[in-house]
């Protein structure tokens, strides 16, 4: 009974206490339950609002996530062209099996040339397989080392090319009482430097750029600002050999804009390409009608003395950097003028076009005042090339013309090698009436503008002769060049005498556009990357005019001078 009386009490307390009533009777207990209530539902509330905000944050993340997986997607497409990193096809791409068999022979002998430097010659700037011993040809910077990085790096050559890093962050000094090139230095340590830094991202590379263009900077203190072609690194007294009565040379001067432009994209600093731009500023003032300038210019006055007009040695890349300049800027109304010069030059180059009897090969000659020399260089075998790679900014006429210019033009230069007995090229030819070619200077020390152009006219047409004829070339150095420590050139192509010298160009160039004239058209591909006159692919980036600059400003803000990402729209059919 007791239990059933204690039951029944606590259930009448229970219902006292959910009953109104009781609490309409008892106000300050109102009180509390109203406030305990707001209490517990602004804590469900704040929860809730937490998980919404959560769930946003959450949503904006994964977002973000996204993002940054695109952009670094985009970012190993514009940079990333190599071993691991690099993915050498591509799904709509094919390989062919001939081109990957031959790929892998060419890696193969820059694994040779490349083992016999680091045997033999490391840090030293030149191999001499021969004798198996090194000699620094370049004040000892490293010549070889620095102009390898990137066909390492593009061959997939990791540790390799790891062991030359480490070398350039803990060994290169530039602070070396020698007077150096302002040209060689500039298109293979500062060029092979920025591509390095270009293709992995590494700052070193950057780093020690900069501080190696710091060095060669003085030699832009002229009253013209076309620059001494020698300085002292370690003083910074610049000067011009005395063979040239002083005077500044064509090529030697209008050889750095690539890289210095590209120094001042990625490094903030407008400096480097203020100077050398104002080196083309300067002789547009007198550019000739037909385009054509002399091989000497004077320093302090800015114009061009007496001498040889040429596409060879110390005129031929000044013409190619007219070109490479307007497609290092993505080929802008910016650097539209560096355009319209070159198009005056091939004016002119047209006008040097002869050919010979009774083969009709197509040649360029020299001249000198208004006579010509039926001569052609070695080096000018770079023309082709640059007329395959600039005939698509033409109309489809001149296009069609200049191009087909350039395929005759190859055809001789790959003719220069067939014509001897080596198969090998001598430095230059002459032409004479009724008997074509016949070789001048004899020896081959590894030069690489021939196969350069056969790599530019197979990617620009899709012709596989010009793969063919590489290949033939390629074979002819494996005969005549290789050596059990690394490669050497010729001191005579009629006989096949060796010299004892491993060019450093021949890693960096002949052995690089060998490479990728047998690779996919993906790897180093020609609307993202633009090639020094040394072989070192340089990212494309958009360069904006000044009204486009001044029209940048939004919301305040200004946006960057430089579009720093490699352009994606391609101008080549089959780049």
């Amino acid at each position: 009974m007791a239990r059933n009386r204690s039951s029944s009490s606590s259930s009448w307390r229970l219902w006292s206490f959910i009953n109104p009533a009781y609490y309409l009777r008892r106000p300050k207990r109102l009180a509390l339950l109203f406030i305990a209530f707001v209490c517990i539902s602004l804590f469900f509330w704040d929860r809730q609002t937490l998980l919404q905000d959560h769930q946003l944050e959450v949503s904006k993340l994964s977002e973000e996530v996204t993002r940054l997986q695109d952009l670094l997607e985009e970012l190993k497409n514009a940079q990333g062209v190599s071993g691991a990193k690099i993915s050498h096809t591509k799904k709509d791409v094919l390989d062919d099996p001939i081109d990957i068999q031959r790929r892998e022979k060419v890696k193969d002998a820059m694994v040779h040339a490349w083992t016999s430097y680091e045997k033999y010659a490391w840090g030293q700037d030149e191999l001499k397989p021969q004798s198996k011993n090194g000699e620094d040809s370049f004040g000892g910077l490293g010549a070889t080392l620095i102009d390898s990085l990137d066909t390492l790096y593009i061959m997939g050559l990791d540790d390799q090319f790891q062991r030359a890093r480490e070398w350039v962050a803990n060994s290169l000094d530039f602070n070396k009482n020698y007077d150096a090139s302002v040209f060689e230095t500039t298109i293979r340590v500062v060029g092979g430097l920025l591509s390095a830094y270009d293709l992995s991202g590494d700052k070193i590379f950057l780093e020690k750029a900069r501080d190696i263009a710091d060095r060669l900077f003085p030699a832009w203190n002229t009253p013209s600002g076309i620059p001494y072609n020698f300085i002292n690194l370690a003083h910074g007294n610049a000067h011009n050999p005395g063979w040239t009565g002083g005077d500044s040379i064509l090529a030697d001067s209008g050889t750095e804009q690539l890289e210095f432009i590209a120094l001042s994209q990625r490094t903030g600093d407008p400096k480097y390409q203020q100077k050398v731009e104002n080196v083309i500023t300067e002789l547009n003032k007198t550019f000739p009608a037909d385009g054509l300038l002399p091989i000497y210019i004077n320093p302090d006055r800015g114009t061009t003395s007496y001498s040889t007009i040429t596409f060879g040695a110390m005129g031929d890349s000044f013409y190619e950097y007219l070109l490479k300049v307007w497609i290092q800027g993505n080929k802008t109304a910016a650097v539209k003028h560096y355009r319209d010069m070159w198009e005056i030059s091939m004016k002119g180059l047209s006008s040097l076009v002869r050919r010979s009897t009774p083969s009709s090969f197509t040649y360029i000659c020299e001249k000198t005042g208004s006579s010509l020399t039926d001569k052609m260089d070695e080096l000018a075998c770079f023309a082709p090339g640059m007329l395959a790679l600039g005939s698509t900014g033409y109309g489809p006429d001149d296009s069609k013309k200049f191009l087909s210019l350039a395929e005759e033009l190859a055809w001789t230069c790959y003719n220069f090698y067939q014509s001897t007995p080596t198969k090998l090229a001598g430095e230059n030819y002459f032409f004479r009436a009724g008997q074509d070619m016949s070789v001048g200077t004899s020896w081959n020390i590894l030069r690489p503008e021939t196969v350069e152009s056969l790599f530019y006219l197979w990617r620009l047409t899709g012709n596989k002769t010009y793969q063919e004829w590489g290949w033939n070339i390629f074979q002819a150095f494996e005969k005549n060049s290789r050596t059990e420590s690394g490669y050497v050139g010729l001191k005579d192509v009629n006989s096949g005498i060796k010299d004892n010298k491993m060019q450093s160009f021949f890693l960096a160039e002949t052995l690089k556009y060998l490479y990728l004239l047998f690779s996919p058209s993906t790897v180093i591909p020609l609307d993202e990357w633009v090639f020094n006159t040394e072989a070192h692919p340089l990212r494309i980036v958009t360069r904006l005019g000044q009204q486009e600059q001044s029209g940048a400003k939004e919301d305040g803000q200004t946006r960057p001078f430089i579009k720093l990402r490699a352009r994606k729209e391609g101008q080549f059919g089959h780049g």
